[in-house]
């Protein structure tokens, strides 16, 4: 039996596809203006912090130990002389000649505290232990064991708190004395007194304005 092959339909031609469009791109949205930043208020400047009397302390302890400022202050044989110097946290500050022979004599600060040094010598201090009323008075007469005295040498100083009264002197007889005086709040006035024996009296109240 004869076999016949079966043709095949002919392979229909192959159908190109277009490709499909692109998907437009997302728009994106336009970016919204940064506000402008307000610009900052400038920084107050800090007050300074009061000096502690320790600080003060430092402060002319340091400062007689500068040789070349020390050197600096002209002297003076009859009289004292002063440079005022810039004192820490504001306070008030002072370079003082001592002429042999010469001191204070009895004062007090008010309320300020302060603290003293000595640059070069000897200074002798006498103070009392004791807070003088502040007002209503012109003679006093202390009590006893009140009297403090001390002697500071080259590089000593020492610390005092408000309402001291004392006296400050050199009694070397021929040589100079210098040293550094720091007070906080600056001296709003000193009173000045004189003493005879235990009696003190009221002789001068000084302003800023006598001194400087």
């Amino acid at each position: 039996m004869s076999q016949h092959a079966t043709s095949l339909p002919p392979t229909a031609p192959a159908r190109t596809v277009p490709p499909a469009p692109a998907a437009p791109a997302a728009l994106t949205a336009p970016t919204a203006p940064t506000a402008p930043t307000a610009p900052t208020a400038p920084t107050a400047p800090t007050a300074p912090t009061a000096p502690t009397a320790t600080e003060l302390l430092d402060f002319v302890r340091r400062t007689a130990a500068d040789r070349e400022l020390i050197a600096s202050l002209p002297l003076d044989p009859e009289g004292r002389t002063w440079v005022r110097l810039d004192g820490p946290g504001g306070s008030e500050a002072w370079l003082i000649g001592w002429p042999p022979g010469t001191g204070t004599g009895w004062h007090d600060h008010a309320e300020s505290q302060g603290a003293f040094a000595t640059a070069r010598g000897t200074l002798t201090e006498n103070a009392l232990a004791v807070r003088l009323p502040a007002s209503g008075w012109k003679t006093l007469e202390l009590a006893d064991g009140v009297d403090r005295s001390r002697r500071l040498g080259e590089g000593t100083g020492r610390a005092f708190g408000r309402h001291h009264v004392h006296e400050v002197f050199n009694d070397s007889p021929d040589t100079h004395a210098v040293s550094v005086h720091a007070y906080y709040p600056p001296l709003p006035l000193i009173r000045r007194f004189s003493r005879t024996g235990a009696v003190l009296r009221l002789e001068q109240v000084e302003r800023p304005e006598d001194w400087q």
